[in-house]
């Protein structure tokens, strides 16, 4: 019996120690970390900041990143839903993104696949997602409401642990003459 319950106390501390180093080893990334360093920042480019005003359209990707384990905040945009379950959604660095205003460069998206169903209760609710980034583009059906979009993503997320969070820390706010103005979320 000792024996057994020996094996079951190792056992859960080798469990706790590999969970703790997969925590330990999750880089907690900003949007500037998706794109190349060079590349004009979304004040720089007179936001919205279109992928038709980058010489590369926003194609390069941070290779640097592929294969780890991230969380990154940003404004959940649905892709594949069901009610108020999400099955997948855009992840983009700005309220308004895709559906009001032009599209950000594909490096300035992630397509999310949540491990289980997320339940969202609005259109750019600000989350965490943390899972492996895979750089490598990738078009979504975008249904709004005057029709279908398009939508091209570098990178994804698959299996992504999704939490809603309070803020965003590095959001981008439209400028207080755009027409969107309204889609900026303030807190009283």
């Amino acid at each position: 019996m000792n024996k057994a319950l020996n094996i079951g106390t190792i056992i859960a501390a080798v469990l706790g120690f590999a969970a703790s180093q997969a925590s330990a080893e999750t880089a907690h990334i900003l949007w500037k970390d998706l794109r190349p360093a060079a590349q004009a920042v979304a004040e720089d480019a007179n936001l919205p900041m279109i992928a038709a005003k980058l010489p590369d359209h926003g194609e390069t990707l941070s290779l640097n990143l592929q294969g780890r384990t991230i969380q990154l905040a940003g404004y959940s945009l649905p892709v594949d839903r069901d009610g108020d379950l999400v099955y997948q959604f855009l992840l983009v660095p700005w309220t308004g993104a895709c559906s009001h205003m032009p599209t950000p460069p594909p490096n300035q998206i992630v397509l999310v696949t949540p491990a289980h169903p997320y339940r969202m209760s609005q259109a750019y609710e600000p989350v965490a997602v943390t899972g492996v980034l895979k750089p490598g583009m990738e078009k979504s059906q975008l249904f709004i409401l005057d029709g279908v979009s398009i939508v091209q993503s570098g990178y994804t997320v698959r299996k992504a642990e999704v939490v809603r969070v309070d803020s965003v820390p590095d959001a981008v706010t439209l400028p207080v003459n755009s027409p969107w103005n309204f889609l900026n979320k303030k807190k009283n």
